[in-house]
C-alpha cells in the first residue's frame, strides 16, 4: 500500500451479454492464464444450464448466490504478548465480494460434474438455495468469529 497517494481504482467494463460489472469481475477471477474468452464461455454456458434447470433469470440466481455466500466478518491472526489471537473483524463490501468469488470458483472446481460449466452452475444454484460448500464456508467463518468474540477488543 502506497504511503504517497491513494491507489487509482480501474474502471471495469461490464460484460457484453448481461451488462453486469459484478459478472465481469467474476469472469476475470475465473480466468486462468489470460484466457478470458474461455472463462466467458464457461460462465455463459453455466448460465444457460441454470436457465434450463431453474427457469429463472440466471443473473438473479447469480446475485442470490453472492448474497447468500458473502461473509460479513472474518478472523485475523494478531500476535500479542507472545501468543496469537484470532481477532474477529468486519470486512467491507469489496473484500467480501472477493472472498465469495474465490470460494465459489474453488468449490466449483472441486465438484464432481463433468465440465466446469456444469460444476459452476450447480455451485451457483446451491448457493442461491442457501446450501453448498461456499455457504457452509461462510457459516464456518461466522462461527469462528463468534467463538473469538472475546478478543474483539484487541486493535492494531
Amino acid at each position: 500500500m502506497s504511503r504517497r497517494r491513494k491507489a487509482v481504482e480501474r474502471k471495469i467494463t461490464p460484460d457484453y451479454k448481461y451488462n453486469s460489472v459484478k459478472l465481469s469481475k467474476f469472469i476475470n477471477n475465473l480466468m486462468l492464464k489470460g484466457k478470458k474468452s474461455l472463462a466467458e464461455q464457461i460462465v455463459y454456458d453455466a448460465f444457460d444450464i441454470i436457465k434450463e434447470k431453474t427457469e429463472k433469470d440466471p443473473i438473479d440466481v447469480f446475485e442470490g448466490a453472492l448474497r447468500n455466500a458473502t461473509p460479513q466478518v472474518k478472523v485475523v491472526s494478531k500476535r500479542l504478548g507472545g501468543s496469537n489471537y484470532q481477532v474477529p473483524r468486519e470486512i467491507g463490501l469489496k473484500e467480501g465480494q472477493a472472498m465469495v468469488f474465490r470460494w465459489l470458483i474453488n468449490f466449483a472446481r472441486t465438484r464432481k460434474e463433468n465440465t466446469m460449466s456444469k460444476r459452476l452452475a450447480e455451485e451457483l444454484m446451491a448457493a442461491n438455495n442457501g446450501e453448498g460448500a461456499s455457504v457452509k464456508k461462510k457459516d464456518e467463518t461466522h462461527k469462528m468469529a463468534e467463538a473469538n468474540r472475546a478478543f474483539a477488543h484487541i486493535r492494531w
